[in-house]
């Protein structure tokens, strides 16, 4: 053979070599989610928007509607299964590192940047595990990401007709979850900060996406108009909502980021931002200016919430996907910009770490929810805290059967939404309060309600006579037994189950009635009541004091 025939396939294996590799990586951390999606059954928030997936409605009080969508579509294909509900999370992963893929390799034409991006989501228990889990900010991060996309195409092609893109994925990423807002500083920073900034104000694309960013969200703001603006006013109490300050709640951010984006991933990518952030201001370049303030904004308003509240666990999901982006473009940048080769080596090395042990983390993580069978966290588990139903259910089907009863009643979104995952429309299921939550559900069949005795399933002390709420329900109630939810031999929470007769419940009760307002639930003074009898599985455990803007969903 001859040295350039020798040369030309030892350059062609070093370039092929980190492509074959990092496939190889996708593929086998794709089967383990694959895996995790079809044995873990849904915890409690996933069921409940599994519930939305049942329903034809344009919008919801805590979310807009892709979330619902996603659902539908995983089990259109595969059935009323877990792994048909988590299904698009798995798609909505992989199309997000191709994403990534393609923004860091247009502005680098580095393979090993390339290739890092990609893994660094597999790295971060964010991505490479709870991409899976049935959540609005899902369908987020797909489409925030698509949206940065095509902003870096039209940074490179100078080609307006990118703007429209931008413009769908925006209205598609909104279709998702309202926190998309905080990216709006990001967009307006890419588009007024560089020097082509009077240009574009000038030229109609980027008026025209936001027109096509609007009218694909119209289905949330039509719901929106036909039911007083709840999801918006909503929001917004939580939002600006204002409390004494908390180390403990900003600890817990702190601690949360961590663990979720890597212990060592973390301060990679928070490095890689803030030298991206300096190179993009500096030079004005459009691009790390979007990526760095995608992040850097939103991350700041949280941190600063989180010193008076508990931050969701997923709320900042949808930003790190621009750090890694920032964090890898940086890396590559490093060496053109002149640092010294020894920092330039030691940044490619700390990434190196961060990802293997990032991924040895996350399939410890997998591990030890599919195949062990200890309990190492307690009743604070995030998993084991929303699992184990089944007795509850079983000793629902009996008692159901013993009484005579034909429908069942609750007082909180979860059990509703557990109930009627396991029962799948058998049995009628009904959240008797918070009817605000369920406007425009159909009607269960009235015809096995009203007149006929229930059966009412809450979590003690839920079903405490003193609480505000039954002065409410005048039923009549019998106890009959009580039931342990148990979690790897840990109780996670007990169950009454009581005959209900003599009461009908109002499945659209007027909008003044406490049975129905969207005001309980973002922080109506009632909301303190049923509070103190439903606390979240963290309050159950350390009695941590809700707060009204984290009572609901994250």
């Amino acid at each position: 053979m001859a040295p350039q025939d020798s040369f030309r396939n030892e350059a062609k294996h070093s370039v092929l070599r980190p492509w074959l590799g990092i496939i190889a990586l996708v593929a086998a951390m794709t089967v383990l989610r694959g895996v995790y999606a079809g044995l873990i059954d849904l915890r409690t928030d996933e069921a409940y928007y599994w519930t939305w997936s049942k329903e034809s409605v344009l919008s919801f009080l805590d979310h807009p509607p892709m979330i619902a969508w996603f659902i539908r579509f995983g089990t259109a294909i595969f059935g009323d299964t877990s792994f048909g509900a988590r299904f698009a999370g798995l798609v909505a992963m992989l199309g997000t590192q191709l994403l990534l893929a393609d923004i860091v390799w247009r502005r680098t034409r580095d393979i090993r940047a390339t290739v890092i991006v990609v893994a660094m989501m597999e790295a971060s228990l964010y991505y490479g595990l709870l991409m899976t889990k049935v959540s609005p900010d899902v369908p987020l991060v797909l489409f925030v990401t698509a949206m940065a996309w095509a902003l870096v195409r039209l940074a490179d092609s100078d080609d307006a007709r990118w703007w429209l893109a931008a413009g769908l994925f925006a209205g598609l990423a909104a279709l998702s979850k309202f926190t998309i807002a905080l990216l709006l500083p990001a967009v307006l920073a890419f588009m007024w900060v560089p020097a082509w900034r009077g240009r574009w104000l000038r030229n109609p694309y980027p008026w025209a996406a936001a027109v096509i960013a609007v009218l694909v969200f119209m289905p949330v703001l039509v719901w929106n108009m036909q039911h007083d603006w709840a999801s918006f006013r909503f929001q917004a109490v939580r939002a600006t909502e204002t409390h004494p300050w908390s180390l403990r709640t900003l600890g817990e951010f702190i601690g949360l980021q961590f663990g979720l984006v890597g212990f060592v991933l973390l301060p990679v990518v928070l490095t890689g931002v803030a030298l991206t952030a300096w190179r993009g201001y500096r030079r004005k370049d459009p691009v790390a200016i979007l990526l760095s303030t995608a992040v850097i904004v939103p991350f700041l308003y949280f941190l600063s919430k989180s010193l008076s509240l508990r931050v969701g666990d997923t709320w900042p999901t949808f930003i790190w996907p621009f750090g890694f982006a920032a964090a890898a473009i940086n890396l590559s940048m490093l060496s053109r910009d002149g640092w010294r080769p020894s920092f330039v080596a030691l940044s490619f090395r700390w990434a190196k770490i961060a990802i293997v042990s990032g991924v040895a983390f996350v399939v410890l993580v997998c591990f030890y929810y599919l195949a062990m069978p200890f309990n190492f966290i307690g009743r604070t588990d995030p998993v084991g805290g929303e699992a184990g139903y089944e007795p509850v259910v079983s000793r629902t089907e009996a008692e159901l059967q013993k009484t005579g009863a034909t429908w069942i009643a609750t007082t909180d979104y979860r059990t509703y939404a557990m109930l009627r995952r396991f029962f799948n429309n058998r049995v009628p299921v009904v959240q008797i309060n918070e009817r605000g939550r369920y406007q425009g559900f159909r009607s269960p069949d009235m015809s096995l309600i009203a007149g006929h005795v229930g059966l009412y399933v809450g979590r003690e002390p839920e079903n405490n006579p003193s609480m505000a709420l039954w002065a409410q329900i005048p039923a009549r109630r019998e106890p009959l037994e009580t039931v342990d939810r148990v979690w790897r031999g840990v109780v996670m929470d007990t169950y009454a189950i009581e005959k209900f007769t003599g009461w009908t419940p109002e499945l659209s009760p007027p909008p003044d009635s406490p049975l129905f307002r969207w005001r309980v639930l973002a922080g109506d003074p009632l909301l303190n009541v049923v509070a103190e009898f439903n606390p979240s599985p963290a309050e159950r455990v350390g009695r941590v004091r809700r707060l009204p803007s984290v009572a609901v969903l994250s």
